[in-house]
C-alpha cells in the first residue's frame, strides 16, 4: 500500500461522532462530517488533520467508549475537526493549533506498566481482580525472597561453640538484714567429656528415648514438627518436634533463651547447618555436654556424679536410662521431688513418674535393638541415688531456705526456673539469720537430751521435727527448721511432711461457731443454714467419751455399714459432770475434749469449718475429709508454715497474711521485684480475740503449760494423731508465731511407700504429745528468738455470742449392750486423746478405715494444686503425666 493510501488519522477526543461534527465548517456542526474524515480506509486523510493513532474503525470506537467513560463531555471541545472553522456543540474553531483545541491529549490507555494492576481495560469488579500472571509473580518473588534471606541468614549463622555454652552466673541470696547469706544456682556443677567417655547405654537411651533416627536425619525432622504444630492447632496435647541436634543447639544458645519467631528461626537455621557440616559423633555429645540434668548439674558428667556418685564411663544401662527420663524435666523426673519450683513436684509423685519412663525408656532400647532383653530383665527397680545436695555451702538449714527462696521468686515474679538458673540475681529474703540458729538449737537440743538411737533404735530412729515461725504483723518467714542438714535430709520438714495436725485444728472450729453460728435443728435444712445462732465460748457440749455424734438435725451420724459412730477422748476419759458430763467450750479446748469439738463441727456445719480453716490461712487442698466428723479434730495435714501463718491470723485480731519468703529481687543493680503485703479480714476481731482467750486458757493450765514464756502472753494449742504417729505444738505471742511438728518416717526416699511411724516409746516416754518434746523446743526456741524484745498483751477480748446447750442435756450415755455392740473394730476406732487416725497411713476408705471411699481419693483428700503462689509455687508441670501425690495428701511444698 502506499503512503498517500495509509490510513486517515482520528480527530483528538471522541471517535466518529467527534470527528463528523468537527468536519461541518464554519457552520454550527449539527451536520454530518464529510465521508473522508470518518475514518474510512478508502478516504484520504484531511488536508489540515493530524495523523489517526489507531487502525481501524473497531480501535477507534473502542477508543471512543473509552473516552465517554472518563470524559465525555470533553469530547466536542478535545476534538472539534480537521480545518473546518467550527468545532462542534462545545468546542471553538477548529484546527489541531486554533483556540478550539481544548485541554490536550489523553494518556494513551495502552501504554505499558510493570505491574497492571489495577488492570487496563477491565471494568467493574474485573478491573480489580489480580491476573493468574501477578499471582504467579508475586508468589515466586515472595519465595525467591525467602530464599534469598534464608541463605544470607544459613550464610551468616555460626556452629555452637560447647566449651561456651551454658555460661551462667551465681544468685546472691541475702538476710533479712541485708547481709551475703550465701552465693549459688548459677552454672558451677559442669564439666565436658569426649564422646568416647560416653557410655554407649546413654547415647542409645537418649535416641531410643527422643530421637530413634538420629543416626540418619539432617538436623531437623519435618515431620515431627508438623505433626506437633497439628497437634496444637487441634488442642491436644503438646508434643515436641526437636531431634537430639536441635536440643543441643538450644542448649548451646544459652545467651537467648527468648521465645521469639526470629529466635526460632535463628535456631531452625543453626540445626540445619549443624546437621550439614557436624559429624554425628560431635553433635551427640555436645548435647550430653550442655544439657541440664536438674540439681544445678549442666553435662553428663556433672549428672553422674550429683546422681550416682561416679564418673560418667562408669553407668550401667539402668542408671544411664534414668539419666535419659531426667532430661525430659528434671523439675517432674528427679525422684528427690522438687516442691520448692512446683507443690506437685513430691519425692511420691516424681518417683512415679521417674519410674514409669525409666522403665519405658529400657523397653525401648530392647525394641531399638541398643539392649538385650536378658540384660533389661535384671532391673526391676530404680537405681539408688544419693542426695541431691552436696554442696557444703547449702548444709544445715542454708538449703532448705534457699529453696524456698528460689521457689517464691519463680512461683511470684515473671522471673521463670530457666532465667533463675541462668543467675545474675540478688534474692533479698525474709529469713532472720539469729532466729533460724536458735530454731535449730532448739531442736538439736531436745534431739540430743532425749533421743537415743543406739540405746532405743526400734523407737528413736527415723524421728523428724519440722518447724516454721512467721511475723503476724506481714506474714514474712523469719525462720524454719527443715531437717537435720539440707545435704542429708532432702525433704524440707517446714514446708512439706503429709503429717497430720492433730488438734491444733480446733481453734478453726470454735472461730466459725462464733463467726457463722450454729444452725438450728427444728428449722429445715435450707432455712437453718440461713437461720443461726452465734455461739459464745462458754456454750455447753457434752466431753463424754465414746459419744454418739448427731447431724444438725438431732439424727445420729451412722458410718457406711449403718453402725452409729462413737467418738472417742484420750484414754477413754470422760470430761465434765456424770450423768451428761457438761463441759463449756473454753474447758474442751484446755482439755482437748474431742467429743465436744466434734459435735461443734457437725452443729456448725464442716462447710463452715473448711472456710474458717481457709480465711486463717490454710491451703483448701490441705483440707482432708471434709465432709466426716472427725475433719474437726485434724485429720488434714498442712504445713508448718502455713500452720504458723494461720494462727498470726488470730494473733492480728483477724488479719490474714500470706506467708513470703522474698521481700525484692535485683537484677544488674535495679529492682525487678518488691514484695507488697496485703492483709486480708479473715474473721472479725471479736472472733480472733475470743480464740485467742481461750488459747491462752490452754496455756495457762491446759495441755499448753509447757509453752508458758516468762513475763509474756502466750496463745498455743497442742495437737497429737491416732497411732501416735505425730505431734504438734502451734503458739504465737503478739509479735511472733511459730509451729513445730514431730513424726517419724523411714527416710530411705528410694522406697516406694514410706508410711509413718508410731512413736509409743521414743525418746523414752509411752506416748509422744504435743505437750511433750514439740511444746519443748517451741519454748526455748521463742525464749530466745524474743530475747530483748519488750513484751506485748493481747487485746482484750470482748463477750460475744450466744451461751448455747446452757441447761442440762438428756443423758445420752449408752446402754452396756448398745456400746459394746456399736462400737467400732479397735483398728479403726481413734484410740487417743486428740484425733483419728491419719487417712495417708490407712489401708481401707475413710480418715477411720469405715467411711465410705468416695471422699478419701478425690478432690477434697488430695489433690496437686496444694501450694497457690504464695510460697514459691504452681504451675503446672508441662508434661502429660498426672503430678499428683502418694504421701499424706499432697498439701506439702511452697508453704502447704
Amino acid at each position: 500500500m502506499s503512503e498517500h493510501r495509509r490510513k486517515p488519522p482520528q480527530p483528538q477526543g471522541g471517535g466518529r461522532a467527534a470527528a463528523r461534527r468537527g468536519q461541518t465548517g464554519s457552520s454550527s456542526g449539527r451536520r454530518a462530517a464529510p465521508r473522508s474524515a470518518t475514518g474510512s480506509p478508502s478516504d484520504s486523510y484531511d488536508s489540515g488533520g493530524e495523523e489517526r493513532p489507531f487502525g481501524s474503525r473497531a480501535e477507534a470506537r473502542r477508543a471512543a467508549q473509552r473516552s465517554s467513560t472518563s470524559g465525555g463531555r470533553r469530547r466536542a471541545a478535545d476534538g472539534a475537526g480537521h480545518g473546518g472553522h467550527g468545532g462542534g456543540r462545545r468546542g471553538g474553531p477548529g484546527g489541531p493549533n486554533g483556540p478550539g483545541r481544548g485541554r490536550g491529549r489523553e494518556p494513551d490507555p495502552y501504554k505499558k506498566r510493570i505491574i497492571d494492576y489495577p488492570r487496563a481495560g477491565k471494568y467493574g469488579w474485573a478491573r480489580w481482580m489480580p491476573s493468574w500472571k501477578l499471582v504467579t509473580g508475586t508468589f515466586i518473588g515472595f519465595c525467591g525472597s525467602l530464599m534469598a534471606v534464608a541463605g544470607i541468614a544459613y550464610a551468616m549463622v555460626g556452629v555452637p561453640d560447647v566449651a561456651a555454652a551454658a555460661k551462667a552466673q551465681n544468685n546472691v541470696y541475702y538476710w533479712a538484714n541485708n547481709k551475703p547469706m550465701v552465693s549459688t544456682g548459677g552454672e558451677t556443677n559442669r564439666q565436658n567429656i569426649k564422646y568416647e567417655q560416653i557410655p554407649e547405654a546413654m547415647r542409645y537411651a537418649v535416641m531410643s528415648a527422643e530421637n530413634k533416627k538420629f543416626e540418619t536425619d539432617k538436623g531437623i525432622d519435618p515431620v515431627g514438627i508438623g505433626r506437633a504444630l497439628f497437634n496444637m492447632a487441634k488442642g491436644g496435647e503438646t508434643q515436641g518436634g526437636s531431634t537430639i541436634t536441635q536440643q543441643y543447639v538450644k542448649n548451646a544458645m544459652l545467651n537467648d533463651q527468648s521465645q521469639t519467631m526470629s529466635r526460632k528461626f535463628k535456631e531452625l537455621l543453626v540445626s540445619i547447618k549443624v546437621g550439614r557440616t557436624e559429624p554425628k559423633e560431635e553433635v551427640m555429645a555436645g548435647y550430653l555436654n550442655t544439657a541440664y540434668y536438674g540439681r544445678t548439674s549442666y553435662g553428663l558428667q556433672a549428672a553422674a556424679r550429683s546422681y550416682f556418685g561416679k564418673d560418667a564411663t562408669d553407668l550401667n544401662a539402668s542408671e544411664c536410662a534414668l539419666l535419659a527420663a531426667v532430661l525430659k524435666g528434671a523439675t517432674y523426673y528427679d525422684p528427690a521431688g522438687a516442691m520448692a519450683i512446683d507443690p506437685a513436684a513430691t519425692q511420691e509423685a516424681n518417683t512415679k513418674r521417674a519410674r514409669d519412663r525409666w522403665s519405658w525408656i529400657l523397653s525401648e532400647m530392647v525394641k531399638d535393638g541398643h539392649l538385650s532383653a536378658t540384660e533389661r530383665a535384671k532391673y526391676t527397680e530404680l537405681p539408688k541415688l544419693q542426695n541431691p545436695r552436696s554442696s557444703s555451702e547449702l548444709g544445715g538449714q542454708i538449703g532448705y531456705l534457699v529453696d524456698l527462696a528460689k521457689g517464691y521468686v519463680i512461683n511470684n515474679t515473671d522471673i521463670t526456673e530457666e532465667q533463675l538458673r541462668q543467675g545474675g540475681y540478688e534474692i533479698h529474703t525474709t529469713f532472720d539469720k539469729k532466729k533460724v540458729a536458735d530454731l535449730e538449737k532448739a531442736v538439736k537440743k531436745v534431739r540430743k537430751e532425749n533421743l537415743d538411737v543406739k540405746r532405743r533404735p526400734k523407737t528413736d530412729t527415723h524421728v523428724q521435727f519440722g518447724g516454721a515461725s512467721v511475723d503476724p504483723k506481714d506474714g514474712a518467714i523469719v525462720a524454719i527448721y527443715g531437717g537435720e542438714s539440707a545435704t542429708k535430709h532432702f525433704t524440707n520438714n517446714a514446708d512439706e511432711t503429709g503429717a497430720a495436725v492433730g488438734s491444733t485444728f480446733k481453734p478453726f472450729v470454735l472461730a466459725a461457731a462464733m463467726q457463722d453460728g450454729k444452725r438450728d435443728p427444728d428449722l429445715g435444712e435450707s432455712q437453718a443454714q440461713d437461720e443461726r445462732t452465734k455461739v459464745s465460748p462458754d456454750s455447753f457440749y457434752s466431753g463424754k467419751n465414746k459419744l454418739k455424734i448427731k447431724t444438725y438435725d438431732g439424727s445420729i451420724w451412722k458410718n457406711d455399714k449403718g453402725k452409729e459412730w462413737l467418738q472417742t477422748n484420750d484414754d477413754d476419759e470422760s470430761y465434765g459432770t456424770a450423768p451428761n458430763y457438761r463441759i463449756d467450750l473454753r474447758e474442751a479446748m484446755r482439755v482437748s475434749a474431742n467429743s465436744a469439738f466434734v459435735q461443734l463441727g457437725m452443729d456448725v456445719g464442716l462447710d463452715k469449718v473448711k472456710k474458717a480453716a481457709e480465711n486463717a490461712g490454710l491451703r483448701p487442698n490441705s483440707l482432708t475429709g471434709t465432709t466426716f466428723p472427725s475433719f474437726s479434730i485434724g485429720i488434714s495435714d498442712p504445713s508448718a508454715i502455713r500452720m504458723a501463718g494461720s494462727y498470726a491470723t488470730f494473733a492480728t485480731s483477724g488479719k490474714q497474711n500470706d506467708p513470703f519468703s522474698v521481700k525484692e529481687v535485683e537484677y544488674e543493680g535495679g529492682s525487678v521485684y518488691k514484695h507488697k503485703s496485703e492483709a486480708k479480714e479473715a474473721f472479725t476481731a471479736p472472733v480472733a480475740d475470743n480464740v485467742t482467750d481461750v488459747l491462752k486458757t490452754v496455756v495457762e493450765d491446759g495441755t499448753g503449760t509447757s509453752a508458758q514464756l516468762d513475763g509474756r502472753e502466750v496463745a498455743g494449742k497442742t495437737g497429737t494423731t491416732d497411732g501416735n504417729k505425730s505431734a504438734w505444738f502451734v503458739g504465737y505471742t503478739p509479735q511472733l508465731s511459730t509451729a513445730v511438728s514431730m513424726y517419724r518416717m523411714d527416710d530411705d526416699e528410694t522406697k516406694k511407700s514410706r508410711p509413718f511411724l508410731e512413736m509409743y516409746g521414743t525418746g523414752g516416754q509411752e506416748t509422744i504429745h504435743g505437750a511433750s518434746f514439740p511444746a519443748e523446743v517451741w519454748h526455748d526456741y521463742m525464749e530466745q528468738a524474743l530475747k530483748g524484745e519488750r513484751s506485748e498483751d493481747f487485746p482484750e477480748a470482748e463477750p460475744i455470742g450466744v451461751v448455747v446447750n446452757d441447761l442440762p442435756t438428756p443423758s445420752v450415755t449408752p446402754s452396756p449392750t448398745e456400746s459394746e455392740e456399736e462400737q467400732p473394730e479397735p483398728s479403726t476406732e481413734p484410740s487417743e486423746t486428740e484425733t483419728s487416725p491419719s487417712p495417708s497411713t490407712s489401708e481401707t476408705c475413710g480418715p477411720f478405715g469405715n467411711f465410705p471411699c468416695e471422699d478419701t481419693g478425690g478432690t477434697e483428700t488430695g489433690g496437686t494444686d496444694t501450694g497457690g503462689t504464695d510460697g514459691g509455687v504452681s504451675s503446672s508441670p508441662t508434661e502429660s503425666e498426672d503430678p499428683g501425690n502418694t504421701r499424706g495428701n499432697g498439701n506439702g511444698g511452697i508453704f502447704g
